[in-house]
């Protein structure tokens, strides 16, 4: 009786203990998705003795995020906040000699953001640099000097720039005027009497000194930031992009060169009608490094690291027999090579690029790498991510790429989460082409069943999704719901060879429509997938390729379609326009527009679509979705419209982040079952 007792406690004790660890364990909610802290680019000082790195946190009560500066160490013993609670902080700086930083806040009664100096071999608070009325960004701290960028009023001085920035915030008139393009840049309108200028002040304290506005030339309309402009270590040129066409609707970004102090800026690129950019003095100030593409008017061209004798005056292409884009370089500090993160077939990899001969070394193998900041005396530091695990700080070996982990932020969030898997594979796409694919599966997956798909479909359409962490579309949270979720890098997407992102150039259909046809096929063949419930949707180009979807053959029971292009005429009025400037306007070529345009399909569509978008998108216009569903509604096929008066083309406040994911899952549960059967 005794031994049956036992039995029957060890018994229920077997069943029961299942069920308390499946409680104690929990998914990858969209909640904890916004409870996490995100770690930005890392700066490591000259010596390499202290690592600077931005963290946010947001707050769902207050739907607001607040970021701080953390100091770490190389060998993971300190990990703590130098800057306060409550307040925004970016672009952390360290002086040449590694003693102070510099960095950008907006606190006590600062109107806009100012830069701020920090000791760092001294007990201290941080003081206030600047007082400049329309704000500093894009800091570098050379010499004796800060520099900084400014959007101004030309022509101006100081005070009278006070008073118009007071005048534009107590006046009563709404209106914006423009008589050119540019006139908005993704989410915000631009002035088109302001002018983006460099500037500088002496680190000590001291007056403004104006750096570009003598020269009378400014920097891009539309963006600028610190890699906007550099300045070499004996503070005697600056080298800065600007448009020589000074035509914002088909510009031509060049690199300038100037002496500081100087009048008159010499065009180094002239002969380039693509875009040159990223300009990077070497550390021995001999090399002038900055990135080209060739092509005018698209984006995704193949980028190749330039290097400019600034001597001899001669420039020299190191990577043209490289069919990889470089991006995120960083100069070693001897002056003979690079280390980058480069975006590589599915993965951002840390390279090293040959100085001298333009001969190219992966470092890093499968997982994703950002941020990088290397010493003087070769300490490399970045930031590391995966599907599995949001960004982590980290020092990267460069002779075998291991790396050592220097923080322990949300350990304890994820040390519960039970999480599934993943794994690339490759199917045969348009044409036969190899086209890769990452599978996510949800936790406690079992092959002797079936599940449903949710196929994901990238915007861009020329950005690849590689191995990080996705916040506004996370695949293991989306797989935490009881899907099989996947994104295929279809053809054009980036890392995969000039060729290949190049292929769907203006034809947007036919290679990306195949190869997510051929990605239902990969999955209808296993035994695990249930053809019945298949489910798809994407934002941007993702929306865009959605959009098609619906008026042609396709395997899917409902769609989610986030801030589409539906329609390529009426896209001209975003802030810029697909295709126009580098095949012609469509008045020039309406046959392009015509076969390309989800909306002259409409008399085909049948399939029950979720369609979401922000009115601050300004890259995306909301009219596009508002077009959409009125069409859906107006043929009568099932639909939904979530508007966001608040947002722009990504849905970035936490609550409205929070809703948009449970949106999502609604829709999809009601045409596709989740979970095993």
């Amino acid at each position: 009786m005794k031994k049956l007792g036992f039995a029957l406690c060890l018994l229920i004790f077997a069943l029961v203990l299942p069920q308390a660890q499946a409680e104690e364990s929990k998914p990858l909610s969209v909640e904890l998705l916004w409870q996490l802290s995100r770690i930005g680019a890392p700066q490591i000082d000259p010596k390499g003795d202290h690592i600077i790195a931005p963290v946010t946190r947001y707050n769902l009560d207050t739907d607001k995020g607040e970021t701080q500066l953390w100091l770490f160490s190389t060998d993971g013993k300190v990990q703590r906040p130098i800057t306060a609670e409550g307040l925004r902080v970016s672009q952390p700086t360290f002086s040449p000699a590694g003693d102070a930083l510099a960095f950008i806040s907006q606190r006590n009664k600062d109107d806009v953001g100012q830069v701020y100096i920090l000791p760092m071999n001294q007990p201290g608070e941080a003081t206030r640099l600047t007082n400049v009325p329309t704000g500093a960004y894009g800091i570098k701290w050379v010499g004796e000097h800060i520099y900084f960028i400014s959007n101004v009023w030309p022509n101006k001085s100081w005070d009278d720039i006070a008073q118009q920035v007071k005048a534009k915030a107590d006046t009563k008139v709404s209106a914006h005027q423009w008589n050119a393009l540019p006139y908005a840049q993704f989410d915000h309108w631009l002035d088109e009497n302001r002018e983006a200028h460099v500037f500088r002040i002496p680190a000590a304290g001291g007056e403004v000194e104006a750096v570009t506005q003598p020269l009378n030339m400014q920097l891009p309309r539309s963006s600028q930031s610190a890699s906007s402009y550099d300045i070499d270590p004996k503070e005697r040129w600056i080298a800065f992009v600007s448009d020589s066409l000074n035509d914002g609707v088909s510009p031509d970004n060049d690199i300038f060169l100037a002496a500081i102090g100087g009048t008159e800026a010499t065009n180094i690129t002239a002969d380039n009608r693509g875009s040159d950019h990223a300009p990077m003095f070497s550390p021995n100030g001999d090399t002038l490094a900055f990135q080209r593409q060739l092509i005018t008017g698209f984006y995704a061209d193949n980028v190749n690291l330039v290097l400019f004798d600034m001597k001899k005056r001669t420039a020299e292409v190191m990577t043209s027999d490289w069919d990889r884009s470089v991006r995120g370089l960083v100069w070693t500090a001897n002056s003979r090579g690079f280390y980058g993160a480069i975006d590589d077939a599915g993965t951002s990899r840390v390279y090293y690029i040959n100085a001298r001969n333009g001969n190219v070394k992966a470092i890093t193998g499968e997982t994703n790498y950002s941020g990088l900041s290397i010493s003087n005396n070769g300490v490399l530091v970045a930031t590391n991510e995966s599907f599995m695990h949001p960004a982590q700080l980290v020092t990267v070996n460069t002779r075998n790429g291991r790396t050592t982990r220097l923080d322990t932020f949300n350990d304890d969030l994820l040390a519960d989460v039970e999480l599934g898997t993943y794994e690339s594979v490759t199917y045969k796409g348009h044409n036969g082409k190899d086209i890769q694919m990452w599978v996510h599966y949800p936790a406690g997956f079992d092959k002797s069943k079936k599940y449903p798909l949710f196929l994901l479909i990238h915007g861009g359409p020329h950005s690849a999704i590689t191995n990080g962490f996705h916040f506004r579309w996370n695949a293991q949270t989306f797989a935490s719901w009881g899907y099989v979720t996947a994104w295929h890098n279809f053809h054009g997407s980036s890392g995969f060879g000039q060729e290949f992102t190049d292929a769907i150039n203006p034809d947007w259909i036919t290679a990306p429509y195949a190869d997510t046809i051929a990605a239902t096929e990969w999955f209808k063949e296993k035994d695990w997938i249930d053809s019945d419930r298949m489910v798809a949707g994407g934002g941007s180009y993702g929306g865009y390729l959605s959009s098609i979807l619906l008026g042609k053959e396709h395997p899917f029971k409902a769609l989610l379609i986030h801030a589409p292009v539906y329609n390529m005429y009426s896209q001209m009025s975003a802030d810029f326009a697909v295709h126009a400037e580098r095949f012609g306007n469509y008045w020039d070529k309406p046959e392009i527009y015509r076969d390309i345009s989800p909306h002259y399909y409409a008399d085909k569509f049948d399939t029950p679509a979720l369609i979401i978008h922000g009115q601050k998108d300004l890259r995306v216009p909301v009219g596009q979705s508002f077009e959409l569903f009125r069409t859906l509604q107006s043929r009568g096929v099932d639909s939904r419209l979530i508007y966001y008066p608040d947002e722009n083309h990504w849905v970035l406040k936490p609550n409205n982040s929070v809703y948009w994911y449970h949106e999502v899952r609604r829709w999809m549960e009601s045409y596709a079952q989740p979970g095993a059967q």
